[in-house]
């Protein structure tokens, strides 16, 4: 079990695969796929988000995503292929391994929204 930061982002990368604008636009492609911004709202209302995804901010990422919670957001469905991105890559990183503990199979970390919006990714400004 971490038991510090540095150990919880080992962790994390080892569970959840990163990909690339490019497999990430691929796999939204196919359909089936939630995309999931975690970053805080200050942040979204800054830059926008990937078009179509969906913002729920790192601390209520587990309640949102909980079927049995009384918030749970019916975009979570663990059938999807779930993109998490944050900032730089470390929130996401976490907030994937914490999909793939509550069995959301198709986890995977786009790390930064600056590489999606530099790589020409379609942005929704909020």
């Amino acid at each position: 079990m971490p038991t510090n930061v540095k150990q919880m982002m080992e962790a994390a990368n080892a569970a959840v695969p990163r990909v690339t604008p490019d497999q990430a636009r691929e796999m939204i492609a196919k359909g089936n796929t939630l995309v999931v911004d975690v970053r805080d709202a200050a942040e979204v209302a800054n830059s926008g988000k990937v078009a179509g995804a969906v913002h729920v901010s790192r601390g209520m990422l587990e309640f949102r995503a909980d079927p049995e919670s009384p918030a749970h957001d019916k975009a979570f469905d663990k059938a999807k292929t779930v993109i998490v991105y944050c900032a730089s890559g470390g929130r996401s990183a976490l907030s994937g391994k914490v999909l793939k503990d509550f069995g959301y199979a198709n986890v995977f970390n786009l790390g930064a929204f600056k590489d999606w919006v530099d790589s020409g990714g379609a942005v929704d400004k909020v």
